[in-house]
């Protein structure tokens, strides 16, 4: 019933249904569904298995992998190899080498992605302090690991996901963005962010001309009320 690498797709929401090329299958009665969440274990099992399915779940156009399945038996033994390795003083050094790495890595990447939106914004050194301070609330936002924003990807040069990022933060707090009841029409929702986006680039030229902005700008006020939410959202931790 199954070939190597079989790719099926987990199409009900909460129930293991399975279905392959639009028809409904069943899993063999040998076999098991492991859910994904260990990378490691994924691997091991993909190396010693002969057959298994990689499941996915459909969620509009988008698949994720939510899985494996294999013959039965092979999960828990694997499972627990893993285990044994991973309270050895060697794996433990080795997470704390990685962890060190991964956060240089992103301490790196936090400083190149705030000069890119820098080099973007480009404003005139009149108002260097206030690109500087949107430049670190855009960065602080996007670049987190797993945040799932443009800042993530590596599809698109850094410069690119720097304009993209500002313009989604814009379009979060200086716009009506997500207050809007946008229609369910194909493309509408791309167009309103298409002309908001537009709207976003007109504000900045101001501040990339060095002309005067009143304090009531959009871009002003959004930087203000989130420092002043950062500020006694940290006063309330040290007072608790």
């Amino acid at each position: 019933m199954s070939t190597t690498a079989e790719t099926i797709v987990y199409a009900l929401k909460g129930v293991l249904k399975y279905s392959k090329d639009g028809h409904f299958v069943d899993l063999p009665d040998d076999w098991e569904f492991v859910p994904s969440g260990d990378p490691a274990l994924t691997r091991r099992l993909k190396a010693v298995v002969t057959d298994y399915w990689v499941v996915k779940r459909k969620l509009g156009r988008k698949e994720f992998g939510v899985g494996l399945c294999i013959p039965m038996g092979l999960s828990a033994d694997i499972a627990k190899q893993l285990k044994s390795e991973r309270e050895t003083p060697e794996y433990q050094r080795k997470l704390e080498a990685d962890r060190r790495r991964r956060e240089k890595k992103q301490e790196e990447y936090k400083e190149d992605f705030e000069k890119a939106i820098l080099d973007f914004l480009c404003f005139h050194e009149r108002y260097g302090e206030l690109a500087a301070r949107l430049a670190k609330t855009v960065t602080a936002f996007t670049i987190p690991v797993g945040s799932g924003t443009v800042a993530r990807t590596q599809r698109i040069p850094i410069e690119q996901r720097a304009r993209a990022a500002v313009i989604a933060w814009m379009r979060h707090n200086t716009t009506d963005y997500d207050h809007r009841c946008i229609p369910h029409v194909k493309g509408k929702r791309r167009e309103v962010r298409r002309d908001l986006a537009q709207a976003s680039l007109a504000l900045l030229t101001d501040y990339r001309r060095g002309n005067d902005v009143p304090d009531n700008c959009p871009l002003k006020q959004a930087l203000n009320k989130m420092e002043q939410h950062k500020t006694g959202s940290i006063n309330h931790f040290k007072e608790n």
